[in-house]
């Protein structure tokens, strides 16, 4: 007989596509959480879109994958987002919503994590609104991964249009366009097409 723990009996409940789904929000996450060394190049490389407009955009930023080198990348993560002082952007719901960093919506995002048992880690100084943070959560939720079982769509829904359906999309669209984007440029319409697809998807679910 085998064992199974609780986020593996939860895998086993999520659909398909779910999984993608969450495997998109994952990559999308490690991706923007620092810069790639080659394994993860490597395996953006790797990757093969269908003829959708996704999936075109996938097959981009896996060309652009294959001749960046993990120091170039480096660079331009550190140009992007760190910089002197600052990045060229700032990837943070609070400075999109508000203008500011550490404003009302990381104060409501640290209550929402509270009532849903996710916890920061502890290696982890950025607040917790940050894009990446906000993809693993959303990741999370759909496979079950905080303790619980995998979030409802409802419940999923709920949590993108609170955190991430205001302003993912247009931060995905600025490192698109972004001066210091090679690497990140396709990274930035894959993540703004992802969005898209997410809220038409939410949105349907009311309907």
């Amino acid at each position: 007989m085998v064992n199974l723990n609780a986020a593996e009996r939860n895998l086993m409940d999520v659909t398909d596509e779910d999984r993608l789904r969450a495997d998109m929000y994952n990559f999308l996450g490690l991706l923007l959480a620092g810069p790639p060394d080659q394994m993860v190049l490597d395996q953006t490389a790797g990757l093969s879109g269908d003829d959708g407009e996704l999936g075109q955009a996938i097959n981009g930023m896996a060309r652009v994958a294959r001749i960046t080198k993990p120091a170039a990348a480096t660079r331009e993560f550190n140009a992007l987002f760190i910089g002197l002082g600052r990045g060229e952007l700032l990837p943070y719901a609070s400075y999109y919503l508000t203008g500011f960093l550490n404003e009302k919506p990381l104060a409501t995002l640290r209550n929402d994590m509270v009532a849903r048992g996710i916890a920061r880690s502890p290696n982890v100084y950025e607040p917790e609104d940050n894009i990446a943070s906000l993809l693993e959560m959303m990741a999370g939720l759909i496979v079950g991964r905080f303790g619980g079982a995998p979030a409802s769509l409802e419940d999923q829904k709920a949590f993108y249009n609170k955190h991430l359906g205001p302003w993912a999309g247009h931060f995905f669209a600025d490192l698109e366009a972004a001066e210091h984007s090679v690497l990140y440029a396709p990274v930035g319409t894959v993540g703004r097409l992802f969005m898209e697809i997410e809220r038409e998807g939410f949105r349907m679910l009311a309907a």
